[in-house]
């Protein structure tokens, strides 16, 4: 990892996709590599990883997931991160697991939130932590929180179920729907779209949280949609520059809680750029400019950036347009190959920032 592969921000530490490689095809060892590389990256910014607040996994097969858990499972001995896993393809070659990681500082506060009557997790996370003012919440899914059991249904009730799980997590948090700042939305099949949106859309009337959706397999395949929130017990300001005109979907162009601003997924594709991937990530780029001008930020002030892309090798002239518009200044970024819920997009980018 080189120094701008870390990024302190508002009380948090932010680490870009880190990897590890293992010629034997070995899940497990990767995985402790990449934990051994985050503690050591984590340690020099003066954190640790009992200061993690959440994970977000990649691994490239569903198959890979227990091993994965083995070897994740002993680097914490209680209170795991808020963690979501993704199955896709992964931009490091060779790469078996690549984990991005937000942790407080040295002495913040991380606080484990449990509804009182639920199971632990199966897996090693926790469903929520709280940290000053924010709550991050693991990628939840259609399950019962009372017995972990699995809850049957089309997308809109697995929607449903999770909104419904969400909710109870955050009143156990003091908080409610009406904090969440932002959410990502991953569906096994760019068809469930619409109907996600119908079930989301009723849980969010008014001002709804910053979102970005994209197309990727899921750790368990018995299940059609997960969803990955964030919460802030702060005041929320709604910004709408930068979205598409007439954009009829339940999400803001940014929400602004204290000193962070959480950004949608933007994507820049138009009729004259169809194909064309270097210059849909300068519009892109160009749209999210706009919504930080909007939100009183820029891009020096972006902290993390996540880059859905749907082909891998788009990746040198998309990374050519980012590296531009950013200039000297790296956000902890992952790169997450994936289907976009629009068909003619390519890449789509979502940012926090944070006021410096």
């Amino acid at each position: 990892m080189s120094s701008t592969d870390v990024v302190r921000a508002g009380g948090f530490i932010y680490l870009s996709g880190v990897s590890a490689s293992d010629d034997r095809g070995d899940v497990g060892a990767a995985t402790q590599g990449v934990l051994e590389r985050a503690r050591s990256a984590l340690a020099a910014a003066g954190s640790s990883l009992d200061q993690v607040v959440s994970i977000l996994v990649l691994i490239r097969s569903a198959s890979d997931f227990q091993a994965m858990n083995d070897a994740y499972r002993p680097f914490w001995t209680e209170d795991f991160p808020t963690r979501t896993t993704l199955v896709t393809e992964l931009p490091t070659p060779g790469a078996l697991v690549e984990m991005t990681i937000i942790a407080a500082g040295a002495g913040e506060e991380r606080l484990v939130v449990h509804p009182g009557d639920w199971v632990a997790s199966p897996s090693p996370y926790s469903y929520a932590i709280k940290s000053g003012d924010t709550v991050f919440l693991s990628g939840l899914v259609s399950r019962n929180g009372r017995d972990n059991a699995v809850v049957a249904g089309d997308v809109a009730k697995q929607t449903r179920v999770i909104l419904e799980n969400a909710g109870e997590l955050l009143n156990a948090a003091g908080l409610s729907h009406a904090n969440i700042v932002c959410s990502r939305v991953y569906l096994p099949a760019v068809s469930s779209f619409g109907a996600m949106n119908e079930a989301y859309r009723a849980c969010f009337p008014a001002a709804p949280p910053a979102r970005a959706t994209v197309q990727t397999a899921l750790a368990g395949p018995q299940y059609d949609v997960e969803i990955t929130f964030i919460a802030s017990s702060l005041p929320r300001r709604v910004i709408t520059e930068g979205l598409p005109p007439n954009l009829n979907l339940p999400l803001s162009a940014a929400i602004v809680a204290g000193d962070r601003a959480y950004l949608s997924g933007a994507l820049g594709f138009d009729d004259t750029n169809k194909g064309n991937v270097a210059a849909q990530t300068r519009e892109t780029l160009a749209r999210l400019r706009r919504t930080l001008a909007a939100a009183d930020r820029a891009p020096s002030d972006v902290a993390e950036a996540i880059v859905y892309v749907t082909d891998l090798k788009f990746l040198p002239e998309v990374d050519r347009e980012y590296r531009a518009f950013f200039g000297t200044h790296a956000p902890a970024r992952t790169t997450i190959r994936s289907g976009l819920m629009a068909a003619d997009g390519l890449v789509e980018i979502m940012v926090t920032a944070v006021k410096r």
